[in-house]
């Protein structure tokens, strides 16, 4: 594949990147607003999710049904998520009614009136979800470790809690809107059948004068690493463990050495993990490896459900795993893992939508899109004397643990 990305700052203050795909009859396209949980007033908690919920509930010349039937028109799939630093907003559709998709969310973002009742509904849902969270004991986990992995900031839940939820008013989802909301602070990429500078003009025209034109919101958030041992009791068949200590970021040179460190331990059903602990030794109901990364920062995440007597020694086990890869990797294990490092980049490489996922998530942390080539690249380089480098210069010495279950780790 041959990527000849476009990469430009228009006039309004947006960002915009573009990969025009050969023989697509598809567009897909999405919006980054670059302000999320991090930025919502530390007793609203739960507010940056409730925007993005209520964000397509009427504008000034349209209602909800509306902006709904209008999508549906033109056949384009529309969704939104929120995260920690930014929140998304996703469209594909055919390239003959980009036009008429921009200009919608153009509407969405510029005009929104987030009537009265739908943030109340809205609010009422996150309280729902906060329920349900408790009987996913996966998730909620995550939800616990995070402000120890990231910090009171980085560390908070799309549905912030009761109390916070409780407080949030419309006037605090347009406050939000009002702070944050502006061509300065988006990034939009798009990809596909795309006439780019046919769309440049449209973005401009659909966003000129919406708000500060400055770039702002790049700056990311400092985390703040708290390691310990943590224990929270839950009436629970299954022992659930979850454990992370500090990578790299993206943008860092050894940020392939880890992402491949990562693929041999929970990369498919061959990797060490499944094999080794799942497979071998019978000891878990599931257990995984990944990162995760905040803009300028990285995070590894390990964790296994087990049960409640067999804990001790699974956690043992999993750190026994990483740790044992500085010693015994193989040529074998790495080649499988590059292997399918570079075929999902390939076969990504046929659905639009994730080739645009992927460009926005490069300009987001690299402030520019990569190549399918460049990445695949750096994979490739890999040897196995930097995997070993790798795990010698982050040991795992300073761990954040949370167990969640009806037994505590016993800590020697």
């Amino acid at each position: 594949m041959n990527d000849t990305y476009i990469h430009r700052t228009l006039d309004c203050g947006i960002e915009l990147a573009a990969l025009p795909l050969a023989g697509r009859r598809t567009t897909t396209y999405e919006i980054r607003m670059l302000c999320g949980l991090a930025d919502e007033p530390a007793d609203r908690l739960g507010l940056a999710g409730v925007v993005e919920e209520t964000l397509d509930k009427g504008t000034e010349a349209k209602t909800a049904q509306e902006i709904t039937d209008a999508f549906d028109a033109i056949g384009a799939q529309a969704g939104s998520t929120v995260g920690r630093e930014s929140m998304l907003l996703r469209c594909s559709c055919l390239p003959e009614y980009v036009e008429k998709a921009l200009a919608l969310h153009a509407e969405m973002v510029r005009t929104p009136t987030f009537p009265d009742e739908f943030c109340k509904v809205a609010v009422d849902l996150g309280q729902q979800e906060l329920t349900a969270l408790e009987d996913d004991p996966g998730e909620l986990s995550r939800k616990m470790l995070a402000p120890h992995a990231y910090g009171n900031v980085l560390g908070r839940h799309e549905l912030g809690t009761r109390e916070s939820l409780s407080r949030i008013s419309r006037d605090d989802v347009v406050g939000y809107w009002k702070r944050c909301f502006s061509a300065g602070r988006m990034q939009l990429v798009i990809g596909g059948a795309v006439d780019v500078e046919a769309v440049s003009r449209t973005i401009e025209r659909l966003f000129a004068g919406f708000g500060e034109s400055k770039r702002s919101g790049r700056d990311g958030f400092p985390v703040s690493f708290s390691p310990g041992f943590r224990h929270q009791a839950k009436e629970l068949e299954q022992e659930h463990i979850l454990m992370c200590w500090p990578g790299v970021a993206v943008t860092d040179d050894v940020y392939p050495v880890e992402h491949l460190t990562l693929e041999i331990l929970s990369g498919g059903m061959s990797s060490r993990l499944f094999t080794e602990v799942r497979e071998k030794q019978g000891l878990v109901y599931w257990v995984g490896a990944w990162d995760e990364h905040p803009r300028k920062a990285g995070m590894i995440f390990m964790g296994a459900s087990t049960t409640p007597a067999r804990c001790e020694q699974t956690f043992k086990t999993l750190l026994r795993e990483v740790d044992r890869l500085a010693v015994d990797v193989t040529d074998e294990e790495l080649t499988r893992a590059k292997i399918g490092v570079i075929a999902k980049t390939q076969t990504h490489g046929d659905i639009t939508r994730a080739r645009v996922s992927e460009m926005g998530a490069d300009l987001f942390h690299h402030g520019r899109p990569l190549s399918t080539e460049e990445k695949n690249a750096q994979i490739s380089a890999v040897t196995i004397a930097d995997v070993q480098k790798y795990l010698r210069d982050h040991p795992r010495d300073r761990l954040s643990v949370l167990t969640l279950g009806p037994k505590e780790l016993e800590r020697s």
